[in-house]
């Protein structure tokens, strides 16, 4: 088989994909001063720009909501000047690129929230690292949010979705997957709240679908999309019922309109097969686009896209060591191996260096 369905085009809520790969969300950890994205990664970005779409490193809507040192901002002007150069890069090479905002809630740690504790649904503490003084450290102790503090949370991503247009953003992917704040909220093993935001199924999903509409509202539900993971173990999260949960999840974001769930099938980086999971069915119930994610190669991709269980394909890690990804499996190719020692944290080294595999039969 010569073509696959991977690399024809794809209208993703009116926006002409060129394919339908995408690069999924990566954290790097290379932030400048004032969490203003890397020198480098306008670079970094552009050179990944023939990815039918890219979504950006997770970034955070708010001081409160870091949980790592060193990733990048969405809520000062230097910062949105910042993307701006990344934006212009990438539409520069024709590419298309959507912003992940986030809130950590309790993956974080109190040196990076000067001295503060971090927030949770809840106050139980994640059997999880974080990345901070450049090493990784537990998680601190988190305390539990107010129920008056909740409003400015969802505030923080309406306005970090505004300055994500601003900044010149294709639009906006909400996390709400790997053990985050609306993860936490979503979740039983994290949320033993007894007010409007905890307890049944829909009072643990209100947070993650307020946040979704007030995003939508902000900057059209067409340019809105959002990332789940059901049955991942990330950060210490639980739940002691994925299916029903996110069955009402999806059902509530589908009639929100937005333009794709972004689903990480199993666990992140990790078994396809953790948990008992039927995520066909989430497709079903969502009428937009459905991006599947973990663990696919190139036969896997096919497959789902021909069946229809899948609308577009991200790939995560490959497409550090290979920034012309898309090119390497449509001719199959051999993929580059990453540098374990670059991935989080310093320079051009392991970030814009990955050569092509061009430039590789060039040398």
């Amino acid at each position: 088989m010569t073509d696959t369905t991977l690399f024809s085009t794809y209208d993703l809520g009116g926006l002409t994909l060129a394919n339908r790969v995408v690069m999924a969300p990566l954290t790097r950890n290379r932030a400048g001063a004032g969490l203003v994205p890397s020198e480098y990664a306008a670079e970094y970005y552009a050179q990944r720009a023939s990815a039918g779409l890219l979504i950006t490193e997770a970034t955070q809507v708010s001081p409160q909501a870091q949980g790592y040192q060193d990733t990048p901002g969405l809520y000062t002007p230097e910062q949105i000047a910042g993307w701006r150069k990344v934006t212009d890069a990438v539409h520069a090479k024709g590419g298309r690129i959507f912003v992940q905002l986030w809130h950590v809630g309790r993956i974080s740690h109190v040196d990076l929230l000067g001295g503060n504790a971090p927030v949770a649904p809840s106050a139980i503490r994640a059997e999880t690292k974080t990345f901070v003084n450049n090493s990784f450290t537990d998680v601190s102790e988190p305390r539990a949010l107010d129920l008056d503090e909740i409003p400015a949370i969802i505030n923080s991503f309406r306005q970090a979705a505004a300055n994500a247009i601003t900044a010149g953003f294709d639009g906006v992917e909400v996390h709400g997957a790997n053990g985050y704040l609306l993860d936490q909220f979503a979740k039983d093993g994290a949320n033993q709240r007894t007010d409007i935001y905890g307890g049944s199924i829909e009072n643990r999903a209100r947070l993650m679908i307020e946040v979704t509409a007030a995003v939508a509202e902000e900057i059209g539900a067409h340019r809105t999309g959002i990332r789940l993971s059901p049955v991942s173990p990330s950060n210490g999260i639980s739940s002691s019922n994925p299916q029903a949960q996110f069955d009402y999840i999806v059902a509530r974001l589908d009639e929100l309109g937005i333009a794709y769930i972004h689903v990480v099938e199993g666990a992140t980086g990790g078994p396809r097969d953790i948990a008992p999971f039927d995520f066909p069915a989430l497709r079903k119930a969502f009428r937009n686009s459905y991006i599947a994610n973990n663990g696919y190669d190139l036969p896997l991709a096919e497959a789902h896209l021909a069946n229809g269980e899948a609308d577009l394909v991200a790939f995560g890690r490959p497409f550090i060591a290979n920034p012309d990804l898309v090119q390497r499996l449509q001719s199959g190719t051999a993929l580059a191996q990453i540098d374990p020692a670059t991935i989080y944290g310093g320079g051009a080294k392991g970030y814009i260096d990955y050569p092509t595999a061009n430039a590789d039969s060039a040398a």
